[in-house]
């Protein structure tokens, strides 16, 4: 029993205890220890809490949350705080990556009552589930961060504590008020659509303008990235801005010539920036979750699997546009990162992520931040040898006396470190140490291969979050997929290895995540399938990548199951009465609101992806009522997106495609030219159409019975077709595969 229940007056004893090894988490594990009586989430603890008329404190992060440590260390592993907590609340530890769900309903309440968000995040709610009072960090008793605030968590427990025994119906009627407001605000997506089955005219391409001249204004011309510290990769953002070159031509005509041309640079000069930034792990491969700094280069340490999945496909498409070696150099750094250990699952999949923390030495007991990823000038000299150090430390930036401002260092520990960035060209190192280009080249190789070899062999790596969780899967699946094709005709080993790694996650998801029977999946592996099911961002970002991996192979058994879950998310989300999708279902227990996913945030937002999804595969199976829902979905946001499009810039290519539709290449036969049209489509950046390949080695027999414009096709004649809007209107020579693609 975790509770014992008595009632000798008015109101039950208990004594809760710790149930955190029930949970797979590994976040949510790494709390089991502590004095703290945490309880899981769910139907249980809330009636706990009705029960003995508590409030629930619950604290939600994430595993690789350098705060959410910082908190543990000096809140929850106390015993003072401890017996608060378990004397007077039903505390609640919670992953966010579990329940996605519940963080975003409270932090939406937090970000609104103190207008800041982030992780841990820690709220009180009634038993009702009504928020009453919130924030992030709070400092523990003797922590060394306790002046940037009035109160710690001792003092804010004490008064909540004191607020609730005492003044039990105000808090109650404040807890109702918040929660009115906050239903309020869940309209997004609620305030524009019609019935279902109804679509508006569709938004107005000059909404397009209207963001990039957002974007325009805030760009940093100098470090790349948009306005100051802390600086975010936000790919959703950089994406809308590279493609607004690559849109058809009535978009160039809106937005303006130059200002397409300087929406690319703005993005290839950040790609760049961070490429060469403290945010890129130089030694090792793969990108940390933000900049600290303007300039790039200082991260928070933690790396995470959405942020690469999602930089993969950015820095792909730059490499298309620019054919820039520098970008496809970064291309291969982050397809390397996701398809190795750590991070990839020798189950197929890829794990969440990598923590900020971690020991220095396998010797020494308290973690550090970032102690996996930092430098100090003696152990250049010691691994390096004198010449190649000074070298290596005037390219990556290496500073004798540590390259880290005290004021970005709070807890001391980063003295006398360095975060590598890339602060002088060949050619200059060449000149300072007079030397040779390819000489510089070889020392700057070598060291690299020696400081990597270092860091493997004596530095205990940090702690991996090995969940692996469907949508981000399908970011990885989407982003591997499009870089295996784009690399097929000129790499095809690391083609293969990258659309090798894709297949095997989807492989993995329908083996251990996806119930046939019902065609519903369940979020997130550990150890078994867990208990939450998948939500509605789950099933869009999968039908993605598996779109991106239908392109890959032309295997048509991505096409239908991407088909399958396309139809359970619209089943399991779709809101009949103001269209879009909800990102939970009706039949979510546990959950004060249900939302809607309209605007963007660290990933892409899951009706803008949704409405993309449908526009492909309207066209892909000439679908009609794909291509209706998807301009139902966009015109549920209308009130929204008008007002600040920039908020919504993944949803702005289903507006661009909702007024200028979404085309079918259909490319048929077989042979060397057949085959040369297909790797030039796959070479493009289609922003406005889909590829179907028929006929040679394509597996083309389910699609082929889906959609009726290909059923009395001639598989054998080698042409390229253009399929839109019911009709195959135009029949190309296949060497025409380009004039059709544009």
């Amino acid at each position: 029993m975790n509770v014992d229940l008595d009632a000798p007056g008015t109101k039950p004893e208990i004594k809760l205890v710790n149930r955190l090894n029930e949970s797979r988490s590994p976040y949510v594990r790494g709390h089991m220890n502590n004095p703290v009586a945490w309880q899981m989430w769910g139907p249980e603890a809330i009636a706990l809490a009705k029960k003995t008329d508590r409030l629930l404190f619950v604290s939600i992060g994430y595993a690789a949350c350098h705060w959410c440590h910082v908190m543990e260390r000096e809140s929850f592993e106390n015993g003072e705080i401890a017996q608060l907590l378990n004397d007077h609340f039903i505390p609640i530890k919670i992953d966010r990556e579990e329940r996605p769900d519940v963080d975003r309903i409270y932090m939406n309440f937090v970000q609104a009552t103190t207008g800041s968000g982030g992780w841990p995040l820690n709220v009180f709610i009634t038993p009702d589930l009504e928020p009453l009072f919130g924030g992030t960090y709070w400092p523990g008793p003797g922590s060394t961060t306790a002046g940037m605030q009035h109160m710690g968590f001792a003092g804010i427990l004490k008064k909540l504590a004191a607020v609730w025994e005492n003044q039990r119906q105000r808090c109650l009627d404040n807890a109702k008020d918040i929660t009115a407001q906050l239903k309020q605000f869940a309209q997004e997506g609620t305030l524009s659509g019609g019935k279902d089955g109804e679509a508006s005219d569709g938004l107005e391409l000059e909404l397009l303008d209207d963001a990039y001249e957002h974007y325009a204004a805030k760009y940093d011309s100098k470090y790349g990235g948009f306005g100051g510290a802390p600086k975010f990769p936000t790919p959703p953002n950089l994406s809308f801005l590279l493609h607004l070159s690559q849109y058809p031509s009535e978009v160039e005509d809106v937005v303006g010539d130059q200002e397409c041309r300087n929406a690319k640079e703005m993005v290839i000069n950040t790609l760049r920036r961070m490429t060469r930034g403290g945010i890129h792990d130089q030694i090792g491969n793969g990108f940390a979750r933000y900049s600290v700094t303007r300039d790039w280069s200082l991260p928070h340490f933690e790396k995470m699997l959405y942020d690469n999945a999602q930089l993969l496909p950015l820095y792909l498409d730059a490499y298309v546009i620019t054919k820039d070696p520098e970008m496809l150099s970064t291309v291969h750094d982050i397809a390397t990162y996701l398809t190795t250990p750590p991070l990839h699952a020798s189950s197929g999949g890829f794990f969440s992520a990598e923590d900020a923390d971690s020991l220095y030495r396998p010797t020494d007991t308290e973690k550090r931040e970032g102690a996996f990823y930092v430098w100090t000038h003696k152990e250049f000299q010691s691994i390096l040898g004198e010449r190649d150090a000074e070298v290596c430390a005037a390219y990556w930036g290496l500073e004798e006396n540590g390259n880290v401002s005290p004021q970005h260092d709070a807890h001391d520990e980063l003295i006398n470190q360095s975060v590598l960035s890339i602060k002088q060209n060949r050619e200059q190192l060449a000149k300072e140490f007079g030397l040779k280009v390819d000489e510089v080249d070889k020392i700057l190789a070598e060291g690299r291969a020696k400081l990597l070899e270092h860091r493997n062999k004596e530095r205990p790596r940090p702690a991996l979050d090995d969940k692996i969780v469907v949508g981000w899967n399908g970011l990885a699946i989407g982003g591997l997929a499009r870089t295996s094709a784009v690399l097929e005709g000129t790499d095809p080993e690391n083609a293969t290895k990258y659309r090798t790694a894709a297949e095997e996650a989807v492989r993995f998801i329908r083996a251990e995540l996806y119930d046939p029977s019902t065609k519903t999946m369940k979020r997130v592996y550990r150890e078994g399938p867990g208990d939450a099911p998948a939500f509605a961002d789950d099933y869009a970002f999968l039908i993605s990548g598996l779109l991106d991996l239908y392109a890959a192979t032309f295997d048509d058994a991505y096409l239908s199951f991407a088909d399958t879950l396309q139809q359970t998310q619209i089943a399991l989300f779709w809101d009949a009465a103001s269209n879009g999708f909800f990102a939970t279902a009706a039949a979510q227990p546990d959950l004060l609101l249900r939302l809607k996913d309209g605007m963007d945030n660290a990933e892409p937002s899951t009706n803008g992806v949704s409405a993309h999804n449908l526009h492909r595969l309207g066209a892909l199976l000439d679908d009609e009522a794909y291509t209706a829902r998807a301009k139902q979905t966009v015109d549920a946001f209308e009130a929204e997106v008008m007002q600040h499009p920039f908020l919504f810039t993944s949803m702005l290519g289903a507006v661009v495609a909702g007024r200028l539709g979404m085309r079918s290449v259909v490319i048929c036969g077989a042979g060397r030219e057949v085959e040369a049209a297909v790797a030039e489509a796959r070479t493009q950046l289609n922003t406005n159409s889909t590829v179907v390949r028929m006929g040679g080695a394509a597996k083309s027999e389910w699609l082929r019975a889906r959609n009726g414009l290909l059923q009395s096709l001639d598989l054998r004649t080698a042409r390229v077709m253009v399929c839109e809007r019911g009709a195959c209107r135009e029949v190309l020579d296949v060497a025409d595969v380009g004039r059709a693609l544009a």
